[in-house]
């Protein structure tokens, strides 16, 4: 009969006590990697190495650094410098900063990543998609040519806030927040992010001086009609040139990876080539703008600039939260794309720790928000990056870039920052994914749309709640509707979906049924309704038969969890059941869900003899039952 604590080999321990329920979901929750495991036999003071090394990686890689090495990630890094550059001004230019902000952009946070950050692929500098949401937010109170440094200030602000909030989500593992915004949510979001942006450039690539502080494209194609008599030919012919040019690259590229470094420098190129002709022929005289003054020198400290002033609270942390999330998801997506190819792994929440230190130490030495792009990531693993160094050789041009060259980009057009932006951007419209989406998945097409049109033709942030919340929408359904199916054993005695096998067979008396996700109270009364639903259907079909059922098994493998609503479902569903004179019998129930089940005596209520571990055992046992039963009945007719 086996031990007390257990019968059909099924464990019937008295439940776990609370604190070590507690610990070890907490434990599952924010430590699911277990990256202590390696280490956690050793003496103390290798643990205590180990750790610092765990948690500040250039101790890991550093000591372990050598020449060899270093070559590879010399020229990635000075590969990905000239590419830091045009976009440094260019993204600045975007948030509607000073250029110079965008260089001292790229100078520190690679610092800070090199130290903390794990992947040895990424490389940091700001994004177009960051710069526009933060423009966007802060000059719903504060517009940049009313009062430069306020709107800095609090551009700054909402850098540190960023920050703060991506340090705190990784130092409390709480990484998994970040999957919320599905792959779905990104690729819309980014699509009809890079679609305004592209459309914003027309400013640029027109020459125009008026133009509207929305970012939707009806606002945005209005002042681009609205100011025609603006238009400037000459930068229409200068910006078209300087467009095709870097396609081509882009083209050369695609068609011949090995000619990376084409589509790699093109940047630069357009920016040198831009600055000699605007020094040549003053551009400026013939409606052509440039950039303007640049100061040499390295960044000064911010600390003095942060503003958390009530007036304007509002848009900083509305800024900073949306920012953070973005970026995160945008960084850890493609450092983990990376890595993959590779066949290495990353640690999403080192990442964010990386990712937000480099914010907060950015936004008090006048550096706003940065992540890990992936133009300047796939340059960095296509030239061969061997180690986080390359982030340290690029901080190092753009030392010597601050210190010596700054002022030399002030004659870089506008018209050519435009090019390069609006070039980068129409490599983000993935036609191709959201397609994809549409043959596979309908409801995550419907996802991406929604991120898409509504960044496009609303705005960026209503774009990304609407995304978000159809995901949200789409995973209660998953959990008010879990999925439930009836089991019938196949050609080889295995138990499978009678709807995925038709031919599959049914056990005589006996309905099977497979319960699929955890059960609590936003699905608890379906179940209850489906599994009677099932047990009326199969009724009907038996009574055709004249096979009555006697016994109904529950598969409780992929039940991970019960709460207290879930047993009263339980409960109910048996009294029902019972009144029917059809007995419940669980199979596989998991540990959790068995010491609820105890707890509550449920199981005192169903008995012992009800509970097995598998459903042939279930079965064998049923029929032994019902082949008492009628042994019995007969004997009793005979009598």
């Amino acid at each position: 009969m086996g031990s007390p604590k257990s019968l059909h080999g099924v464990n019937f321990a008295p439940p776990r006590s609370f604190g070590t329920i507690l610990k070890a979901n907490l434990k599952e929750t924010l430590f699911p990697d277990d990256p202590f495991y390696e280490f956690k036999n050793d003496k103390l003071s290798k643990r205590i190495l180990m750790g610092i090394q765990y948690f500040v990686p250039i101790f890991q890689w550093l000591p372990k650094y050598n020449f060899g090495l270093f070559k590879f990630d010399l020229l990635a890094g000075i590969t990905i410098a000239s590419l830091a550059i045009p976009q440094g001004i260019s993204y600045a230019k975007l948030a509607e900063l000073p250029p110079i902000i965008g260089l001292y952009s790229s100078f520190v946070p690679p610092l800070i990543y090199a130290i903390f950050g794990s992947s040895k692929h990424l490389a940091v500098g700001t994004v177009a998609t960051c710069s526009l949401i933060m423009a966007e937010s802060i000059q719903q109170k504060v517009k940049p040519h009313d009062n430069m440094q306020l709107y800095v200030s609090l551009i700054y602000s909402a850098t540190l806030i960023s920050g703060l909030l991506q340090a705190a989500l990784g130092i409390f593992r709480l990484g998994f927040l970040v999957d919320f915004l599905s792959h779905s949510t990104i690729t819309g979001f980014m699509g009809g992010t890079a679609l305004v942006i592209c459309l914003q450039q027309l400013k640029g690539i027109l020459g125009l001086k008026h133009f509207t502080s929305h970012t939707d494209v009806v606002h945005v194609l209005r002042a681009v009609f609205e100011n025609r008599k603006e238009w400037t030919w000459q930068c229409a012919v200068v910006g078209v040139i300087f467009l095709t040019f870097l396609q081509l690259s882009r083209y050369v590229r695609k068609k011949k990876p090995n000619l990376f470094w084409v589509s790699a420098i093109a940047p630069i190129i357009v920016v040198i080539v831009g600055c000699l002709f605007a020094y040549l022929f003053n551009a400026e005289k013939h409606g052509i703008d440039i950039v303007g003054k640049l100061n040499k020198g390295i960044n000064p400290p911010s600390l003095n600039l942060i503003n958390f002033s009530p007036e304007y609270i509002s848009v900083v942390l509305k800024a900073g939260i949306i920012t953070a999330m973005v970026s995160l998801a945008e960084g850890i997506a493609i450092a983990r794309s990376f890595s993959i190819m590779d066949n290495e792994q990353i640690d999403g929440n080192k990442e964010m720790v990386a990712i937000g230190l480099m914010n907060i130490v950015g936004s008090l030495t006048s550096c706003y928000l940065s992540t890990g792009p992936f133009s300047k990531t796939a340059v960095n693993h296509n030239s061969g990056c061997k180690s986080q160094m390359s982030n340290v050789v690029m901080s190092m041009c753009m030392l010597l870039t601050l210190l010596f060259l700054a002022p030399l980009f002030g004659y870089t057009p506008l018209v050519a920052l435009a090019s390069i932006i609006m070039s980068a951007m129409l490599g983000l419209i993935d036609y191709e994914k959201a397609y994809h989406l549409y043959k596979t998945d309908k409801f995550d097409f419907l996802i991406c749309m929604a991120a898409f049109f509504g960044v496009a033709f609303i705005s960026m942030d209503m774009g990304l709640m609407m995304s978000v919340g159809l995901a949200l929408i789409r995973a209660l359904l998953y959990v008010a509707r879990p999925p439930t199916c009836k089991l019938g054993t196949v050609s080889n005695n295995a138990f499978r979906d009678v709807e995925q096998y038709p031919g599959s067979k049914q056990t005589p008396n006996m309905l099977i049924l497979k319960l699929g996700s955890p059960i609590y109270f936003p699905n608890s009364n379906y179940v209850r309704e489906r599994i009677l639903r099932w047990v009326r259907d199969e009724q009907s079909l038996q009574n055709s038969k004249r096979n009555e059922i006697e016994y109904l098994i529950l598969d409780f493998g992929g039940v991970t969890s019960i709460d207290i609503t879930g047993i009263e479902t339980l409960f109910e569903t048996r009294r029902s059941l019972a009144a029917k004179n059809i007995k419940i019998i669980l199979v596989n129930p998991r540990l959790g869900v068995m010491e609820k089940l105890i707890v509550t005596r449920f199981i005192d209520v169903i008995g012992k003899e009800s509970v097995f571990l598998t459903i042939e055992e279930a079965i064998e046992n049923c029929r032994f039952s019902l082949n008492s039963s009628q042994t019995k009945a007969e004997d009793v007719e005979i009598a």
